[in-house]
């Protein structure tokens, strides 16, 4: 086994590397030296009550951190783009460590569970801009942690919202019963809304997060709690796969889980991101989940989907992403359009 200070050298060398020099400039962008590196990244522990268990894992995230301040300056000195990225809670991840830690979807191998018939097919008109956030109808952003449940997250914010359409009444439900009881999913290791919404609907309810909060991790299903309900779900549908003008008109009814890709063929920006309307990269495979609240458009022209994330609220733009709607593909950004589902009641 290696000792503790031959497993240092190799990172000090490679912090060394990052640090001890001054950064090398392309087309007139300077980058920090490494005074004004460690000092943002003193500022950034402070800021977000960073700590680390030992010297080499400190080491270890300043070189990562570095190498994402890089990226930041970068892309801020490469042109006017429709979004903005930064230093967030995540800069001292790499982009791999953050995929596997703060994903989830996944889709089950046991048979898929039926969704009714699309429901809104009759609609012709819809708003141009819809904010459900406007009308008091969408929970407060949460956050998974680093636990691969954004399946559930998102399909519980598509339960509360329409709870609250439907009935006016105000709900906060666990997300840890479906980590912990929903056997068609994988808890912490991946999961998909249908098999949320199916579990929903087999336990005749979900309890209340008072009663069954989150922890994020994965434990024994406290069957206990599974008798004391808080709402439930009568059935759920499936959106038109690679259909945006379909999910546009679902989302003007109520809010709709969705499922994205943002895999590592882009999801640095996607990690770092703080603003404005994203227009890409994405990845290939679908291995997160989302909630669309509403669509609108800037002024610019840029129009956009609202997507409450599950990543905390100091993410994003509070918690929530603007994702660019209307694209050529016709999955839709980030493939936004192809497995979108929503519950009913």
């Amino acid at each position: 086994m290696a000792s503790s200070s031959s497993k240092t050298l190799p990172l000090f060398l490679l912090t060394c590397s990052l640090l001890c020099s001054s950064w090398p400039t392309a087309s007139g962008i300077r980058f920090p030296d490494h005074d004004e590196v460690l000092q943002k990244f003193k500022q950034w522990m402070t800021r977000y009550g960073r700590e680390y268990k030992d010297e080499t894992e400190k080491l270890y995230r300043l070189g990562v951190f570095t190498n994402n301040l890089k990226y930041v300056d970068a892309f801020v000195k490469s042109g006017e783009r429709s979004y903005s990225v930064g230093l967030n809670q995540f800069a001292d991840l790499t982009n791999e460590e953050f995929l596997a830690g703060h994903t989830g979807l996944r889709q089950s191998n046991a048979s898929k569970p039926t969704a009714s018939h699309f429901s809104y097919d009759n609609v012709t008109t819809v708003p141009a801009t819809v904010d459900w956030r406007s009308r008091g109808v969408v929970t407060s952003i949460k956050d998974q942690g680093s636990c691969g449940s954004c399946w559930a997250f998102s399909s519980v914010a598509a339960m509360e919202s329409i709870i609250l359409i439907k009935k006016r009444k105000q709900l906060d439900l666990s997300e840890q019963e479906l980590v912990d009881c929903d056997f068609f999913n994988s808890g912490c290791n991946g999961g998909w809304m249908n098999d949320a919404f199916a579990f929903v609907i087999r336990n005749g309810g979900i309890t209340s997060e008072a009663k069954y909060p989150y922890v994020g991790s994965q434990g024994v299903c406290r069957v206990a709690e599974l008798r004391d309900n808080a709402a439930t779900i009568s059935g759920f549908v499936d959106v038109p796969e690679n259909d945006e003008r379909a999910l546009m008109v679902a989302v003007a009814q109520q809010p709709v889980s969705v499922a994205i890709a943002i895999d590592a063929g882009g999801g640095l920006d996607f990690q770092l991101y703080t603003g404005g309307v994203f227009s890409g990269p994405c990845g290939t495979t679908m291995n997160h989940a989302v909630t669309v609240v509403g669509y609108g458009e800037d002024g610019r022209g840029n129009k956009y989907w609202i997507a409450k994330n599950s990543w905390g609220a100091s993410w994003g733009d509070g918690g929530y992403m603007l994702m660019k709607k209307d694209v050529e593909e016709k999955e839709g950004l980030c493939g936004i359009a192809m497995r979108a589902s929503y519950p009913t009641i």
